[in-house]
């Protein structure tokens, strides 16, 4: 099971949509257009077709058991008393006094340019349960950071 916000579910589904009536019909009509071309035993157009047709299709198949397993999470049920999975958490590396903001999301929805921070990463796992004022040692592959929790929010 996957927790995911709403806005994270919706972008699946309109992904799930996307690839089923756009890029399953180019797949087809790329077969097609090779298949058409003549002798399929040394056909590389036709091969690399229907490859990309089988790539399309196991991405279409992991979308919809994601989807399936999707369990959304209720945002006004949330408590912003410890960080938790949806929390927007502001802290304070305190080694270069640099201050971060991130919010912990499921792993499909991570997205560190929008500060969407996977909830299997070692500093969410590492925020998971703490309190505002919480200083926390967290071993990621560089070493290991101390940061501060200075505020938690739920958006």
């Amino acid at each position: 099971m996957a927790y995911m916000s709403q806005e994270g579910y919706d972008k699946l589904v309109a992904e799930l949509v996307r690839l089923e009536s756009v890029e399953r019909p180019k797949a087809s009509a790329a077969i097609a257009e090779a298949r058409d071309k003549g002798d399929l035993s040394e056909n590389s157009e036709y091969d690399a077709a229907k490859e990309a047709q089988a790539h399309l299709e196991d991405k279409i198949n992991r979308l919809k058991m994601t989807i399936a397993d999707a369990k959304i999470v209720d945002t006004s049920r949330l408590s912003s008393d410890a960080v938790q999975i949806l929390s927007t958490v502001e802290m304070t590396n305190l080694t270069t006094n640099a201050k971060m903001k991130y919010t912990i999301v499921s792993e499909n929805e991570a997205n560190l340019r929008e500060g969407k921070l996977s909830i299997k990463t070692p500093i969410a796992q590492g925020l998971l349960n703490k309190k505002v004022g919480d200083e926390v040692e967290i071993q990621i592959p560089r070493g290991t950071i101390k940061l501060r929790i200075d505020k938690i929010t739920i958006d």
